[in-house]
C-alpha cells in the first residue's frame, strides 16, 4: 500500500464519521419531529377538551439525546467498549506471556509509526483481539486470555498489526462510534416500540360525545400517513444499523490484514493465527454483539460468518475467515517468490 492510498483512506474514514455521526443526528431529528408532526395533525381538529399537540418537545428532547450521544461516544466510547468486556491494563507486566504482548505491541507501533497504544487484557478463554479509539494518540489494543494461551510470538505479531491498521487507518474511530451508536439505536427503537405498543389514545374527547366541533373520529389523513411512516422508522432502524455496522467491518477487514502482511512482511504469519482463531469452538462471551465488528474475528457463534455470498455479506460482520486466509498465503507465496535466488542459469 503506498502512502497516497494510506492518507486517502484516512480522509475518507474522517469524511465517513462526520457523515455518520451527521445522519445519526439526523435520523434522531426526523424520529422526534416527524412523531410532532404527526401528533400535531391528529390532533388539530380534536374536540375541544381533547390533547392538541403543539409544542414539538419530542423532536427538541430527541435531537438534543441524539447530540448527546455523539459527544458521549466520541468521548467516552472507547472506553465503554471496553469496560464492557471486563478489559484490565496492563501497566506492569505480571508474567511472560504479558511481557511478550507489550514488546509486540511496542514493536508494531514503531513498524506502523505510530504512539504505543494501551494494552489490554479480556478475561476470556475464547482467542479474540480488537482496537479502538477515537485517533492513534487515543488508541487501544485488547486481547484475550486465550488469545494470549494459543498464539505464538510471529501469530500475535500478525494479529497485533492488524489492529494496529486499524488504528493507523482510523477504522477504529468509524467504528468505536457505530458501536455507541447503534447501542443507542436499538435502546430508542425499542423504548418507543414499548410507548406504541402500549397505547397512545390521542384525540379523544373527554366527555360523551355530541359536543361542537369535530369528532376525534375525523382523523387527518395526512397525519396518519406520517405516524405509520414514524413506526416503520422505529422497527427497520436497528436492522439499517446493524447491516451498516456489517458492511463497515467487512470492507476494513481485508485492507487491514494486507497492511498487517506489509508491517511484519510475514503474511503466512496471520494465516496461520486466523486458523487458530477460526479453530475455537466456543464464541468470545465478553464481547457483544454491538462491539462484535471491532473484533479480528467474529466474536458471536453466528452460522452465517463462514458464508459467501448475499446471506454472508447481509448477516456476517466479518469476511469468511477460509477467504482471508487464502489471500494472505497467496501473498506469502507472492513473497517467496521475490526472495528465492534466481535459479542457475542453463549452461
Amino acid at each position: 500500500m503506498t502512502a497516497p492510498n494510506l492518507f486517502e483512506q484516512q480522509a475518507s474514514n474522517r469524511r465517513r464519521s462526520f457523515w455518520l455521526v451527521a445522519g445519526f443526528i439526523i435520523f434522531f431529528a426526523w424520529v422526534g419531529f416527524g412523531g410532532d408532526a404527526g401528533l400535531y395533525l391528529e390532533t388539530r381538529d380534536a374536540p375541544a377538551g381533547s390533547y392538541h399537540h403543539f409544542i414539538p418537545f419530542i423532536g427538541i428532547v430527541v435531537t438534543l439525546i441524539a447530540g448527546g450521544v455523539c459527544w458521549y461516544s466520541w468521548k467516552n466510547g472507547a472506553n465503554r467498549v471496553l469496560w464492557a468486556t471486563g478489559a484490565w491494563e496492563v501497566i506492569e507486566p505480571a508474567d511472560d506471556d504479558q511481557r511478550r504482548l507489550v514488546n509486540v505491541v511496542e514493536e508494531m507501533a514503531i513498524a506502523a509509526g505510530l504512539p504505543k497504544p494501551r494494552v489490554w487484557v479480556v478475561p476470556d478463554s475464547d482467542p479474540n483481539a480488537f482496537a479502538t479509539g477515537i485517533d492513534p494518540r487515543r488508541a487501544s489494543i485488547a486481547v484475550t486470555e486465550g488469545l494470549l494461551r494459543t498464539l505464538n510470538r510471529e501469530e500475535l505479531q500478525g494479529v497485533v498489526a492488524h489492529e494496529m491498521s486499524h488504528v493507523r487507518n482510523f477504522d477504529t474511530r468509524l467504528m468505536t462510534l457505530l458501536a455507541g451508536m447503534v447501542g443507542a439505536i436499538a435502546l430508542m427503537s425499542d423504548g418507543l416500540g414499548r410507548m406504541l405498543r402500549g397505547g397512545v389514545r390521542i384525540g379523544a374527547g373527554r366527555g360523551g360525545g355530541g359536543g361542537g366541533g369535530k369528532s376525534g373520529k375525523d382523523s387527518s389523513p395526512v397525519g396518519l400517513i406520517i405516524l405509520v411512516i414514524w413506526a416503520l422508522t422505529l422497527i427497520i432502524a436497528p436492522v439499517i444499523s446493524r447491516l451498516l455496522q456489517v458492511a463497515v467491518s467487512r470492507k476494513r477487514e481485508y485492507l487491514a490484514d494486507a497492511t498487517a502482511a506489509q508491517l511484519t512482511r510475514n503474511p503466512g504469519a496471520l494465516a496461520a493465527a486466523l486458523e487458530k482463531l477460526a479453530a475455537a469452538s466456543e464464541p468470545t462471551r465478553s464481547i457483544t454483539n454491538g462491539a462484535a465488528h471491532l473484533c479480528i474475528v467474529d466474536p458471536t457463534s453466528n452460522r452465517f460468518s463462514e458464508r459467501e455470498g448475499v446471506l454472508g455479506d447481509i448477516l456476517a460482520s466479518h469476511p469468511p475467515i477460509a477467504q482471508r486466509v487464502i489471500r494472505l498465503k497467496g501473498m506469502a507465496y507472492q513473497q517467496a517468490k521475490r526472495e528465492s535466488p534466481p535459479a542457475a542459469a542453463a549452461s
